[in-house]
């Protein structure tokens, strides 16, 4: 087991930084000068022949008259900077955003931070309630509770995010007035400790229970089908054959065995929520998450910023992959990757 992780590791990380050099490059073939966007303003007050000077004086002190391999290099910390100085993306620093006019580590931690709550409790919540729904569904299957279910997850399925969150914000917060439309805490306020993350947690509330609702038709389908699948199966009619309680080939037998397919569905499902699949829920409830920042540096040809959101979803996405890796043995004797 160890072997295999250290393995999957030295993957990833060769993984990760063979992504950032081609998203580095991509990035870069785009036509965008970060020292054209700062010199700009200056154009009319300065003569033709300084304001070339302090243009071209500034590419140079922001690196980017070298090369692209050389560039990348000082961008990921590889190689100092102009000054002379180590301090890339391995030495924490993230860059400099030319839309905020701050550092791109100073502007990420409360969006992350508000993204990583919003997606996390969603996703305890969702699976909370799919996997025993779709258990039932399963046991159940073309009864008429199953039948009333499916007919409720295609409809949940079918309604668009936004649309869904609108009709939650008219329910919760203009009809019965109980929860609040949007942000990410009371303005103003100077919380700490659990009274902060009790009125974070009241604000994002009703995000919440929007992504919730909207995962509840996929993954109860998923789980479902798994389900229904592996209770098929030749082995789940000998263990009732030999008078195995119900409960004892459904959770026993059944469903550790379906949920290795689920298992991987599941994190499939978290890997999208997190990398940018909260946006349009972000954007309803105006909460401050990576999503948004991510779509606002891109409308503002902030790569820096871009760059640095990237990698975090890249960074998100590997490390995902290597949990479902990992979760195989646990899930499936069978799966022996020690071997």
């Amino acid at each position: 087991m160890k072997k295999y992780i250290l393995k999957r590791i030295v993957y990833l990380i060769i993984v990760f930084f063979v992504v950032s050099l081609m998203m580095y490059a991509i990035y870069n073939l785009i036509p965008s000068d970060p020292a054209m966007v700062q010199m700009e303003p200056l154009r009319k007050s300065l003569k033709p022949d300084e304001w070339q000077r302090q243009y071209q004086a500034l590419r140079e002190s922001m690196g980017l008259n070298a090369p692209l391999l050389q560039r990348y290099a000082r961008w990921m910390g590889f190689m100092p900077d102009v000054s002379g100085k180590f301090e890339g993306m391995l030495q924490g620093n993230f860059g400099y955003s030319i839309s905020y006019k701050r550092d791109v580590v100073d502007i990420m931690g409360t969006p992350m931070l508000n993204t990583i709550i919003l997606n996390l409790v969603s996703t305890i919540i969702t699976l909370a309630i799919t996997i025993p729904l779709g258990i039932y569904c399963a046991v159940h299957a073309r009864k008429t509770s199953d039948n009333v279910i499916q007919a409720g997850t295609v409809v949940g399925y079918s309604l668009p995010t936004y649309l869904v969150g609108i009709l939650f914000i008219f329910i919760f917060a203009v009809w019965l007035k109980i929860l609040p439309t949007g942000g990410a805490k009371t303005p103003g306020s100077t919380y700490t400790g659990i009274a902060e993350f009790g009125d974070r947690m009241y604000y994002m509330m009703l995000p919440i229970i929007v992504l919730v609702f909207t995962g509840l038709a996929g993954m109860t389908r998923t789980v479902r089908a798994a389900m229904m699948d592996t209770l098929s199966q030749d082995y789940i009619r000998t263990a009732r054959a030999k008078g195995l309680k119900e409960k004892v080939v459904i959770y026993s037998h059944a469903w550790r065995n379906a949920l290795l397919p689920v298992s991987t569905s599941i994190m499939g499902w978290m890997i999208s929520v997190f990398t940018g699949g909260s946006l349009v829920i972000e954007t309803t409830f105006a909460l401050n998450g990576t999503g948004r920042l991510y779509w606002s540096a891109l409308n503002t040809t902030d790569y820096e910023l871009v760059l640095a959101m990237q990698m975090f979803y890249t960074l998100v996405s590997l490390i995902g992959v290597l949990l479902t890796d990992l979760s195989y043995t646990l899930v499936d004797p069978r799966v022996r990757i020690d071997k």
